[in-house]
């Protein structure tokens, strides 16, 4: 297997000034080339990139987003993640429900004033909960990027990973704006389909009352190769530059607090209850 170095992540700037729980650095996050984990997440990059067309990502609007496969809280979606383990994640092999409360935890300690930030630090992930509805992870996780237009070279492994994907081999969609016009706005991008649009989904279905930024915050923070590397930026409106700052202000908690010491979940819950309550109270529909 060969992989690629896609150059310093332009996030590692971002890093907030939380305490170490560890001795990892920086520089050592989201790393592509080596690591123990580094055969599981290339392989789940593989699958998705071979898997998602634009053809796919529109069957799976028209599978999901119409919130017609269960009711649950938020909080029941939390805890069904202790079930799950992020197959693309190099930096982390717990069950991603810790990785809500550590991401919650630290948003709430540098934005103590903005709850609802905080609340999407701890259910921004919850989407995944598909995986544990018969998705495969490629399907599910990892960085997102737009179908039906060039696949720009930031996207992880590029070079090795789409050879199979016959969207890549279609001259109608790969010049840089593809089936887009310049400048048309993301809310009017197919994205390769994962939890970040799908919990976007959820929340627009169920009526949820958290703020546009943290909205987009839920549906761009997997979409690396713009909010990190300055990528698509040519399909971008005014509205998408105006939420990119609070896309990177998110994505410095997301990464940067995942840690092998676990939060004590128990104690957190009650607060993150009242929160839940506040904006997205009751049973949703899935």
């Amino acid at each position: 297997m060969r992989v690629i170095n896609i150059g310093p992540d332009p996030s590692l700037a971002y890093r907030p000034n939380l305490e170490p729980t560890d001795a990892k650095e920086k520089s050592d996050y989201r790393n592509y080339e080596s690591g123990d984990l580094i055969d599981r997440v290339y392989n789940t990059y593989k699958l998705m990139h071979t898997n998602q067309t634009l053809d796919f990502v529109k069957g799976k609007h028209a599978e999901w987003a119409g919130c017609s496969h269960s009711t649950m809280t938020v909080m029941e979606s939390v805890d069904a993640l202790d079930q799950l383990v992020d197959e693309s994640d190099p930096d982390v092999d717990f069950p991603n429900s810790f990785h809500a409360f550590q991401t919650a935890e630290g948003i709430r300690k540098e934005h103590p004033d903005k709850d609802w930030f905080q609340l999407v630090g701890l259910i921004h992930d919850i989407g995944k909960i598909m995986a544990l509805w018969g998705e495969p992870q490629w399907a599910v996780v990892g960085d997102t990027f737009p179908v039906g237009c060039r696949v720009q070279d930031s996207v992880v492994f590029r070079d090795t990973t789409f050879a199979d994907n016959p969207d890549d081999k279609n001259p109608s969609y790969n010049t840089e704006n593809g089936i887009y016009k310049p400048k048309c706005g993301l809310e009017n991008v197919l994205m390769s389909w994962g939890h970040d649009e799908y919990l976007y989904r959820v929340m627009k279905y169920n009526k949820c009352t958290i703020p546009e930024e943290g909205l987009y915050m839920i549906r761009f923070h997997s979409f690396y190769p713009w909010h990190s590397h300055g990528d698509y930026m040519h399909l971008c409106n005014e509205k998408d530059l105006l939420m990119l700052p609070w896309v990177n202000e998110f994505n410095k908690f997301d990464l940067y607090t995942k840690s092998s010491e676990l939060p004590d979940v128990e104690r957190l819950k009650p607060y993150y209850q009242s929160l839940i309550d506040k904006y997205c109270p009751g049973k949703l529909h899935w």
